[in-house]
């Protein structure tokens, strides 16, 4: 089920389950996985996208495998904070992912998280080759990072 709202998104993941991130590109989905206590993102792996139904079921194998309880999609937003064909593709890739699981999923604003990401492969004196095999996975990690901090801020709030 797609929840737009994070603190509904936060009440319907399953206690001491992770959550997976996704960064969802035209030729690849970069993933991430969280710690069971919903607190650090780290880059996992990235699918080369071929079709849905092959994306999709090597997704469910991760998700399975890793005992996830939920995702966090990436949204591509413009800079200016409105929707492009990207966010469609995004937000069509959920819907098509609804019927195959029933994890609760959410979208997160993702503007900048690849610039982030480069640099901080770039910092960490990353080669050039390697900086392109794993940015998106990376990119998967500060989508589901900040997704974590505000879930976390939603947790403290709630008696």
């Amino acid at each position: 089920m797609l929840f737009e709202d994070p603190a509904e998104f936060a009440a319907a993941v399953p206690q001491g389950r992770a959550l997976m991130g996704l960064d969802l590109g035209e030729k690849t989905i970069g993933l991430a996985l969280s710690d069971r206590l919903l607190s650090t993102a780290t880059p996992v792996h990235v699918i080369r996208r071929k079709k849905f139904t092959t994306d999709a079921r090597e997704l469910i194998q991760w998700i399975g495998a890793r005992e996830v309880g939920g995702l966090v999609m990436g949204l591509p937003r413009n800079m200016d904070g409105s929707e492009g064909p990207r966010c469609q593709k995004a937000r069509a890739f959920l819907r098509n992912l609804t019927p195959l699981t029933d994890l609760p999923m959410t979208l997160w604003d993702e503007r900048l998280s690849t610039v982030a990401a480069e640099r901080a492969l770039l910092e960490a004196d990353t080669s050039r080759k390697r900086r392109a095999e794993v940015i998106d996975q990376v990119a998967a990690a500060y989508i589901l990072q900040g997704a974590l901090d505000r879930l976390a801020h939603i947790r403290k709030d709630t008696p």
